[in-house]
């Protein structure tokens, strides 16, 4: 069974961090680009970073540029995302997905998806 579930999320002051992480399985993680999106209450599903299924290439929104960074350990079939500065419009459910071939920040490229992890940023 194909899934990949994430963690991490939480409650943070603003400008505080958090790191998420979420693990693949059922699949061969380095053939799988990976990305990490977040959907605030009333709002679509937006892209904040993917990276390439080496790792080589990672691709950010204005957003968040600068404040998070998408790394992989494809050892461990884990994802992971450190978002510092955190401020409240970061508020949403975030979440893991995958796609095999080029990372994209778009979500409809991406069919396989975790069930998400809460981050509130309060202010």
């Amino acid at each position: 069974q194909v899934q990949v579930v994430e963690s991490g999320g939480g409650l943070v002051q603003a400008g505080g961090s958090l790191r998420l992480s979420c693990t693949a399985s059922g699949l061969t993680f380095d053939d799988y680009a990976m990305g990490w999106f977040r959907q605030a209450p009333g709002k679509e599903r937006e892209g904040v970073s993917c990276m390439s299924r080496s790792g080589i290439s990672t691709y950010y929104p204005n957003s968040v540029k600068g404040r998070f960074t998408i790394s992989r350990d494809n050892a461990k079939n884990t994802l992971y995302l450190q978002m510092n500065s955190l401020k409240p419009e970061d508020t949403a459910m975030y979440y893991c997905a995958a796609r095999a071939g080029t990372c994209y920040l778009a979500p409809s490229w991406y069919v396989i998806w975790g069930q998400g992890t809460q981050v509130t940023v309060s202010s």
